[in-house]
């Protein structure tokens, strides 16, 4: 039986004089952690992505990449959070018009609580944005923007009647040419009439062709099957006709569900949707992370992925000298005296305050009207597996520690408060304490060692080498309870106590565990062809190398049918 091979490892490795290393492929996601809903705009060589941050600031994080593979964050959208907003940042949505960046973004207007998309402009995207207030304010509720530029006017798309007793559609209008404001009356592009689940959608033109790339089915959580359809249409205002194929993209055996997400074009006019995906199995921990997946059309003028309907993890690269980086960890010694952009902290319901004099971090604040939870100041894990230690210099009568937050009725804390070490779980909005022991030392390193996404261990240490470990009678149901519906629970630093009695940390350092990198084997046999398209990918040769003369070495293997 013939068998094809793929090597994970940093670079393939062929043997044979005529051959040299080279990396025909990467592994998602590109982007590790939770970004949900991602939005990609290139402008020149440069690539920049951002996504929902949800109930978590600074607002919307932006990425950039010069190579759609590697990606590093620098900053946010916004810092501050924009005067007619309550929370629920969701769906940014890029778009550069006139030497301008636009962001059309989703979030509860304070005054109803009512979710409606809003619009901000910069000179660059990694500039400070100027907020314009809400350009979309329709029914209850409107989000996840999309603009479309056709015969030089500017057009909004956006998600309608998502809390009715109705079918959801997507809704277009006219906007002024300056992009601030809805003209004219607003029309339908498509109707959920499967009611199935509408959103999330992609707007543009080809081949004389009007295309909407949208996602189906369930968004969020870990019962989530979202899938990518396609519609397109001769007219702009349609009708637009769903593709007999749908969904285009879905889950597999490596991933759970995939969906809402925005395309780009390379220089050379190639197209890459960049989406979001729950990974199956424990990776599930680590939320929506964003996936790269190339876009072809076929001669019918539908559009397909080029590794098939079925999500994989393993995609052809998409230049032919990019090398894809190896997920690292984070270590902070506060050593900068900025907080570093991959911090975010729970703004709903706490107002934060963290500053950094002197290599030390100062966290403190005080909670918002009903609110009991303490200030988090977290990271997006990237990894199911990872060491959370962090060294307190101080002590007094605030609680000061280490957490794994969901929100402020889901989290739990370690560390001392007063002359206790302690432990506690909260689950929904109820306090219980897991260890409560006498605090062995005023400076003190803690630790949380999390595996396949749930804390196992938690220690102490007076000088961060020799640990003792704490007891605790943690279960595993209890720990899936801090999974919010849209969100996962990040680790990080906390605070609870007097905004005065602050908590004073050294250093803060997050190590990922290294997975073995698989190698995959695609299962041979009969596969179907559909629209002209062969069920396995045309890209085959880029991806898969034969083993007849050479070598390939990884550390496991296990088996992957093609789609």
């Amino acid at each position: 039986m013939n068998r094809l091979i793929i090597a994970l490892l940093g670079s393939v490795l062929y043997s044979g004089a005529s051959m040299a290393q080279k990396q025909t492929y990467f592994t998602n996601p590109v982007i590790h952690g939770d970004v949900a809903d991602p939005s990609i705009l290139r402008i020149d060589d440069t690539y920049y992505a951002t996504g929902t941050s949800s109930e978590w600031a600074p607002y919307y994080p932006v990425f950039t990449s010069k190579d759609l593979v590697n990606w590093k964050q620098t900053g946010h959208v916004f810092e501050q959070q924009p005067e007619w907003t309550k929370s629920s940042f969701w769906a940014p949505e890029w778009y550069y018009h006139n030497g301008k960046v636009y962001v059309y973004y989703t979030a509860r207007k304070k005054s109803n609580n009512t979710s409606y998309i809003g619009v901000a402009t910069s000179d660059s995207p990694t500039g400070k944005f100027k907020d314009h207030g809400p350009v979309v304010e329709f029914g209850t509720e409107a989000i996840d923007a999309f603009i479309l530029e056709d015969k030089g006017d500017l057009y909004i798309s956006w998600k309608a009647y998502g809390l009715d007793n109705r079918p959801i559609e997507l809704l277009a209008s006219k906007l002024t040419p300056d992009g601030l404001k809805l003209t004219g009356k607003p029309f339908s592009l498509l109707r959920d009439d499967e009611r199935v689940g509408m959103e999330g959608q992609h707007w543009f033109k080809k081949n004389g062709y009007y295309y909407l790339i949208y996602a189906i089915n369930g968004c969020c959580g870990p019962n989530s099957d979202y899938a990518v359809a396609v519609a397109r249409s001769k007219k702009l205002e349609g009708p637009y006709e769903k593709y007999e194929g749908n969904p285009i993209l879905h889950g597999s055996d490596e991933i759970q569900s995939i969906g809402h997400g925005t395309l780009t074009t390379t220089p050379d006019g190639r197209m890459f949707y960049l989406c979001h995906a729950y990974s199956e199995g424990s990776d599930f921990f680590l939320g929506r992370q964003p996936h790269l997946q190339e876009l072809r059309f076929g001669e019918d003028n539908w559009p397909y992925f080029v590794t098939g309907e079925y999500a994989r993890l393993v995609q052809p690269m998409p230049f032919a000298d990019c090398v894809q980086e190896p997920v690292t960890g984070f270590f902070d010694n506060f050593a900068d005296p900025n907080l570093r952009p991959e911090w975010s902290w729970n703004y709903p319901y706490s107002n934060v305050q963290a500053k950094i004099e002197a290599g030390r971090l100062w966290l403190s604040g005080s909670p918002k009207p009903e609110c009991k939870t303490g200030e988090a100041l977290c990271l997006r894990p990237a990894s199911s597996g990872y060491t959370l230690d962090a060294g307190i210099t101080n002590q007094n009568g605030s609680w000061k520690g280490i957490t794994l937050y969901g929100d402020n009725s889901y989290y739990i804390a370690y560390g001392p408060v007063g002359d206790r070490l302690q432990i506690k779980l909260v689950r929904e909005g109820k306090e219980q304490q897991l260890a409560d022991l006498p605090l062995p030392s005023m400076a003190l390193h803690l630790r949380m060692q999390v595996k396949e996404g749930l804390p196992y261990q938690f220690a102490w240490s007076k000088d961060g080498k020799q640990w003792t470990p704490v007891n605790h009678g943690l279960s595993e149901e209890a720990i899936r309870s801090l999974i919010r519906w849209d969100r996962v629970a990040r680790p990080g630093l906390y605070h609870e106590g007097d905004e005065k009695a602050p908590a004073v940390y050294k250093r803060q350092d997050l190590r990922n565990k290294t997975p073995s990198s698989p190698c995959i084997f695609p299962q041979t046999g009969k596969h179907r062809l559909r629209h002209g398209i062969p069920g396995r990918s045309e890209l085959e040769p880029l991806l898969y190398s034969q083993v007849s003369s050479g070598s390939a070495s990884c550390t496991n293997t296990h088996e992957v049918p093609l789609a």
